[in-house]
Formats: structure tokens, C-alpha cells, sequence
């Protein structure tokens, strides 16, 4: 499988939702989120091992940044991943939910 191979689908909950790579019958990758008005906290990345290294949880990534610019919401980086994709990409800044003061 390449990663032109690969078709990302959003499928999206009243509170949670979750963006997913159908990668061979009954074994997918996925990328899980909760919801609160404005935000989307993304809380969990996972691609099976003998799927790994083929750029799968980043095309995961890519197609949240790309339905947050498209619609107007901001993301919060909970999962590592996510977490780690944001500090490779300073062109995503204007994203970046700012931390809920408690």
C-alpha cells in the first residue's frame, strides 16, 4: 500500500468522532477525538505494527488540519503523535487550541 493508496474517512459523533484508514479486511488505523464547541481534542493515534512506517498516522493527521481550516475549528493535541506532529509543523500554529485555563 502506498500512501496514494490511502483513503482517510471522518466519522463524526454528536461528542466524539474519529478519523479512519481502512487497511486490509477487519484491520484499520484510526485516530479518535472528543468535541466541544470550536475544538477538536485529539486524544488517541493508532496504526498496526506491520502497517507502521508508511506515513499512515500522518495522513491521519493531514486530514483533521485539513477539515480544520476548511471549517473553522481549532485543535487541541492530546495524543503524543499529535502532539509531536505540531512542534514538526510551525505552519500549523494558528490551529493550536490554547489550554483551557482552569
Amino acid at each position: 500500500m502506498s500512501t496514494a493508496d490511502i483513503t482517510v474517512e471522518r466519522q463524526d459523533g454528536p461528542t466524539r468522532g474519529r478519523y479512519v484508514v481502512n487497511l486490509a479486511p477487519g484491520i484499520e488505523a484510526e485516530m479518535t477525538y472528543r468535541k466541544s464547541p470550536g475544538v477538536m481534542s485529539i486524544d488517541h493515534t493508532g496504526v498496526p505494527p506491520e502497517f507502521g512506517g508508511r506515513g499512515i498516522a500522518a495522513r491521519l493527521v493531514d486530514a483533521a488540519i485539513a477539515d480544520a481550516r476548511a471549517e473553522g475549528f481549532k485543535i487541541e493535541p492530546l495524543c503524543s503523535y499529535v502532539v509531536a506532529q505540531f512542534k514538526r509543523h510551525p505552519d500549523w500554529a494558528d490551529l493550536r487550541a490554547q489550554p483551557q485555563l482552569p
